[in-house]
């Protein structure tokens, strides 16, 4: 491929906004693995949050899919495909960086739910430790200066 075709194809894939529009590919291989892309995505997206036991496999996902787009990025960069197979790469590689751009949307959300509920509950142990250390039942009266 000519140097003006590679490095229109590698601004293609850096193009701010290039995912708008975009298609999470069906099926993808990624690592040497088969992979069902766009249903692992929608499975995962469709939950309110992440499960714990789930996260591990989100996140082992997300550094596949990172890999895999860094190394078909690489062969472009490399020049080591012709122009037709460069733009099946940039395809799949903004494929990658959609279904990447959702699966990183799950992230911030359940840990700022996970902070919210845990400092609600460290609230409560906190309120729960002054009734008893105070021996009160109720200390939403407002009771300044008697103890």
């Amino acid at each position: 491929m000519k140097e003006f075709e590679r490095k229109q194809l590698l601004e293609r894939v850096n193009r701010e906004g290039a995912t708008v529009g975009a298609d999470i590919p069906e099926r993808i291989e990624v690592q040497d693995e088969e992979v069902d892309l766009q249903q692992f995505v929608f499975e995962i997206k469709r939950r309110d949050t992440v499960p714990a036991g789930e996260r591990e496999r989100v996140e082992r996902a997300k550094k596949n899919l990172r890999r895999e787009r860094l190394q078909r990025l690489q062969r472009i960069e490399d020049n080591e495909v012709s122009y037709e197979e460069g733009e099946r790469l940039v395809e799949s590689i903004i494929g990658i960086d959609r279904a990447l751009n959702a699966l990183e949307q799950l992230g911030p959300a359940d840990l700022e739910r996970e902070a919210q509920a845990q400092e609600a509950a460290d609230r409560k142990r906190w309120m729960s430790f002054l009734k008893k250390a105070l021996g009160r039942k109720d200390t939403s009266h407002n009771t300044r200066g008697r103890m």
